[in-house]
């Protein structure tokens, strides 16, 4: 029997976990689920980054802190919390990984990326290009016509 058929939390949590879990369980590695990322029509991505903001995690109880932890998630620090929402005119996730790609591209001359890239931009910021680019492929679907036409310039075909 499954250990966690009546769990001491919310079913609805206790569901998005386990879409998380089964889509990281074939992962080798790190992966880090970028918010946009759905499993069952539940933004998994988005789940799992409100799960490690530092109050979201005070407020869980063990249990649910035992099972996050059991897939290599962590609370942020709140200074890194911080950074994780730029202000309305800083720089959002999708800009850092446009600007990444396009660095990527004039340096290599390609936008083919492997899954474990990290690109360092010229202000310091590693952007995880190559799960930017899977996480962003996967959610196309719902880009603005406006990010479509920004990827499809630099190369990526599918955008087009």
């Amino acid at each position: 029997m499954d250990p966690d058929w009546n769990p001491d939390w919310p079913a609805d949590w206790q569901r998005h976990y386990a879409a998380v879990r089964e889509l990281l369980r074939d992962e080798t590695g790190h992966t880090e689920l970028q918010p946009g990322i759905t499993v069952h029509g539940m933004d998994v991505g988005r789940w799992l980054a409100k799960q490690c903001q530092p109050g979201t995690w005070d407020a869980l109880t063990d249990g649910q802190r035992q099972h996050l932890e059991q897939l290599g998630t962590a609370p942020l620090p709140p200074e890194q919390e911080a950074l994780e929402k730029p202000s309305r005119g800083g720089f959002g996730a999708f800009e850092r990984g446009l600007a990444a790609l396009a660095q990527y591209k004039a340096r290599t001359g390609s936008v083919t990326v492997p899954r474990g890239h990290v690109e360092r931009l010229e202000d310091g910021t590693e952007v995880k290009l190559g799960v930017f680019l899977s996480n962003t492929k996967t959610r196309r679907a719902k880009l603005t016509t406006d990010k479509l036409a920004a990827l499809a310039d630099l190369g990526l075909n599918w955008a087009a």
